[in-house]
């Protein structure tokens, strides 16, 4: 093969570090990147709300809101893969709930080795009153967006949900027993 002149080269030299350069990674570009920053930003923006008067973390937090919102009572396991949150932080998360009255373990009719897990009247109460707290900071940090643009945002989201074969209702998890 013959060797290229010298002036091709140096040109196929100034281009290897350019498309190397444009092989980077700008992490704040990044999608992915950016939800999770964004979501680890709107948990703590929201523990606020439930920290310093509950005294919840926010592994708590996403226990107490898992049962809330269910009408039956669920595995750790569920909760865990709804929340997208490692068992043994959950299972911490439910024990120290449990110490305060706020979850009880219920036993599972079909199955008497398993334990359910459901809100204590003090952890309904409890979850009553936190809802509208945090629904108010949900506003609060979408307020930056239009109607519109929540309403496209919501939209989204929910596209990205679907593309990656996430469940995206209630109906839906309780219908396959997982998140």
């Amino acid at each position: 093969m013959p060797k290229a002149p010298a002036s091709e080269a140096a040109v196929d030299a100034r281009d290897e570090p350019a498309a190397k350069r444009s092989a980077r990674l700008d992490l704040f570009k990044f999608v992915p990147f950016q939800l999770n920053r964004l979501a680890a930003e709107v948990s703590s923006a929201l523990s606020v709300e439930y920290a310093a008067r509950y005294g919840l973390d926010i592994p708590e937090w996403r226990v107490l809101a898992t049962l809330g919102f269910r009408h039956d009572a669920c595995s750790a396991q569920f909760i865990a893969q709804c929340t997208r949150t490692h068992k043994s932080t959950i299972s911490r998360a439910v024990t120290s709930l449990m110490k305060r009255q706020i979850v009880e373990r219920v036993e599972n009719e079909d199955d008497r080795r398993e334990f359910r897990l459901r809100l204590t009247r003090q952890g309904v109460t409890l979850y009553e009153e936190l809802i509208p707290r945090l629904l108010r900071k949900e506003q609060e940090i979408l307020s930056c967006l239009s109607a519109q643009e929540r309403r496209d945002f919501a939209r989204l989201l929910g596209k990205i949900e679907q593309g990656l074969d996430l469940v995206q209702t209630s109906e839906e998890a309780d219908a396959k027993e997982a998140y």
